[in-house]
């Protein structure tokens, strides 16, 4: 019997390679150095462009795709390749507990048993592993001089927790904040447990949206909510002058209960509250992407 790393190499992996290696060429990468990041042969790279090899279908191959564009964002961002195999170490194992993997899996070696990859898999992301990508993303957002115009007087912080956070130190965010240094902007290494108030949205958040697990909070100005609107993004609105942080947190979640899954939330301050916008995303790789998508409609 075939086990399940052999399902994923041989079935999974080609076309997130042929998925990875096409985002890549059309941002401008050579052949040789897709090859060179993909630890595969030039003419590999070349037999997936021009689509020779075989594809999957339906649900999987939607969700590698989903895949492959997180791939190529990081590698795009200058992630090492030991980043590169933690991630998709994580996503293995995340893509069989989900079910997504497991059901295709037990279709290639022609058994219906659902509790097989249930037994095998059922490791969570470590603290090591958050705190890795949530310092990727956040060294791509430091390196965006655009993002200079978009920190807040209160500084902004940058949040990602573990899978359902129940208290502060299962979320990691910036001690001190992001901060704008000399001109540049600036930030700590991430910890765990240094954000209440991001920890709150995100431990609250995962009540009902479990797979919103990462929030960075910008300026709010008339130019920034017209570029969030022509960007396309979902927007919650806070409206209420007079309240708490604690209930700010519950109007940011009541937004979400009202309108569903939301890509921010515009808080538009009140008395002695600097209004702000929250960018949420599954992860902090996709916050950073919302922020771009915002800037280039500033």
């Amino acid at each position: 019997m075939k086990t399940p790393c052999e399902f994923w190499a041989e079935e999974v992996m080609p076309t997130l390679r042929a998925n990875v290696a096409r985002i890549l060429y059309s941002k401008g990468l050579t052949q040789a150095k897709i090859a060179e990041y993909l630890g595969i042969t030039q003419a590999m790279v070349s037999k997936y462009l021009t689509g020779k090899y075989k594809k999957l279908e339906g649900r999987l191959g939607k969700e590698i795709e989903k895949v492959a564009e997180e791939v190529a964002s990081l590698i795009l961002y200058g992630a090492k390749k030991e980043d590169l195999v933690r991630f998709l170490n994580r996503k293995f194992f995340e893509m069989f507990k989900s079910g997504i993997l497991c059901k295709d899996y037990l279709n290639y070696i022609g058994s219906n048993d659902e509790s097989l990859c249930r037994e095998i898999f059922s490791e969570e992301p470590s603290r090591n592993q958050i705190l890795e990508e949530l310092s990727l993303a956040l060294n791509e957002l430091l390196r965006d001089e655009k993002f200079l115009d978009l920190i807040p007087e209160i500084r902004s912080n940058f949040a990602y927790s573990l899978p359902k956070p129940k208290e502060k130190n299962d979320v990691a965010a910036i001690p001190g904040r992001i901060t704008v240094v000399k001109g540049k902007a600036y930030a700590l290494p991430p910890e765990f447990g240094v954000s209440e108030h991001m920890a709150d949205v995100l431990i609250r958040l995962s009540e009902i949206f479990p797979e919103i697990r990462s929030v960075l909070n910008i300026r709010y100005n008339e130019r920034v909510l017209n570029a969030l609107k022509r960007a396309g993004f979902k927007i919650g609105t806070i409206e209420k002058s007079e309240r708490s942080e604690e209930e700010t947190v519950e109007l940011i979640i009541e937004e979400f209960k009202k309108k569903g899954a939301l890509d921010a939330v515009v808080d538009k301050g009140g008395f002695g509250i600097e209004p702000c916008v929250y960018i949420f995303g599954k992860n902090p790789i996709e916050v950073v992407e919302k922020v771009k998508k915002l800037e280039r409609f500033l």
